[in-house]
């Protein structure tokens, strides 16, 4: 069935199919065929890594608005998913690395709590378009309503502290996917980009990865160090995900994973959701860095300080663009990973408001070219449709029976 919308972006989505009408897939950005924009309607589409919350408690900012990445620095809102097709996904509680100490913790604590608590009140400030979801099911349910389904991840396992009882409030709050580190090692695990401290988990991040487990959480890979994600191989009861990695054989980075072990991710029934970011060089350094890290608080800026913030983004990007991939560098790491991992356990993440997109697909509402794509290189409509959001609903099934069947 044709995904149904509610009436306010009714009018969106036919500009959006209307503006489609008799083109062809060519040119960067150009808009898809009417079959191709019909079969993308189709499929239930989601990504595994949103990181949009960031957004959701900036005064001033309505994600019921049409946005742009050069006015405010965003890459998604509700008109631009609909246009896009995007069913919803993964939205992300993220923390930034901080000390190792108690206070750091309570800290980092309370402010995942705020974050958490910004996604579901924007949820519930538009519940005629959103509703949050834990399962498969809610998810074909929000897209049989015409809404977005929000599944709520955690991105670094920092706010956690000492404290492992504090993986299960998260839980509570509806959190179905984490990853016990980010940029740097912390107190759980050794980080991709990081020291190695550990040599992968420390006694409790293994005690972590088992409590995933316990609670029926999607174990996530994404910026963990290698020793951490074999350890989560052979550790793991579930399967667990990559929610936003690449390949290093098409770029070889820390943050990307060699063929090997994507092969071994896959034959433990895993899932590597591809990146759009370590294509090739990055530059998120310098004072370019500097402006990543103040957007990573954005919502706590006044309306002045966020414009400055972001026309000096805006401005550093025209001057020296930090990516300069392109949506032909995405799609040959996209078809790459499927050749190595096999279409049952390859998705979509493209870092969305986290760094992600590249020329030819800048926001969200520019994902039917990757359906479109898909089908050029030959790939059916079941496979593509296990490519946009099946492969991911499987892995949440199997960590949920994991869960059941452990009790």
């Amino acid at each position: 069935m044709i995904k149904r919308v509610t009436i306010a972006w009714a009018a969106a989505l036919l500009a959006a199919t209307s503006a489609c009408a008799g083109a062809q897939e060519t040119a960067p950005g150009a808009p898809v065929s009417p079959e191709i924009r019909a079969l993308h309607e189709r499929l239930l589409v989601l990504d595994s890594h949103l990181d949009s919350p960031m957004h959701f408690g900036r005064v001033g900012w309505d994600i019921t608005q049409r946005h742009s990445e050069a006015g405010d620095g965003t890459q998604l809102d509700l008109p631009r998913m609909v246009e896009g097709g995007l069913d919803g996904g993964f939205f992300v509680i993220y923390m930034p690395q901080g000390e190792l100490t108690p206070q750091g913790y309570a800290n980092s604590f309370a402010d995942a709590l705020r974050r958490a608590a910004a996604i579901h009140q924007t949820v519930a400030r538009h519940d005629d378009a959103m509703m949050i979801a834990t399962t498969s099911a809610d998810a074909r349910a929000a897209q049989a309503a015409g809404k977005r389904a929000v599944f709520i991840s955690m991105e670094n396992g920092y706010p956690l502290g000492q404290d492992l009882s504090r993986l299960a409030l998260f839980h509570g709050l509806g959190v179905r996917m984490a990853g016990p580190v980010h940029s740097r090692t912390n107190q759980l695990a050794d980080s991709a980009t990081g020291e190695a401290t550990w040599g992968g988990f420390s006694p409790l991040g293994r005690q972590w990865l088992a409590e995933m487990n316990r609670l029926g959480m999607i174990v996530d890979g994404s910026h963990s160090s290698d020793a951490t994600f074999d350890q989560m191989i052979a550790w793991s009861k579930a399967p667990i995900v990559l929610s936003h990695s690449g390949s290093k054989t098409i770029f070889d980075h820390k943050r990307n994973i060699d063929d090997a072990r994507m092969k071994t991710l896959a034959e433990h029934g895993g899932v590597i959701l591809v990146n759009s970011v370590f294509l090739g060089p990055v530059n998120f350094g310098g004072e370019f860095g500097d402006v990543l890290d103040a957007m990573d608080h954005v919502e706590d800026l006044a309306p002045a300080d966020q414009a400055a913030l972001i026309a000096r983004r805006t401005a550093l990007m025209e001057a020296k663009p930090p990516i300069t991939d392109s949506f032909d560098d995405f799609m040959r790491a996209l078809l790459h990973c499927i050749d190595v991992a096999g279409v049952d356990h390859v998705g979509i993440g493209a870092d969305w408001d986290g760094g992600g997109g590249v020329a030819g697909m800048k926001d969200v509402s520019q994902l039917p070219r990757i359906t479109a794509a898909l089908k050029a290189a030959g790939y059916g409509d079941d496979d593509i449709a296990k490519i946009w959001g099946g492969n991911l609903m499987r892995v949440l099934d199997a960590v949920e029976q994991t869960a059941e069947s452990s009790k």
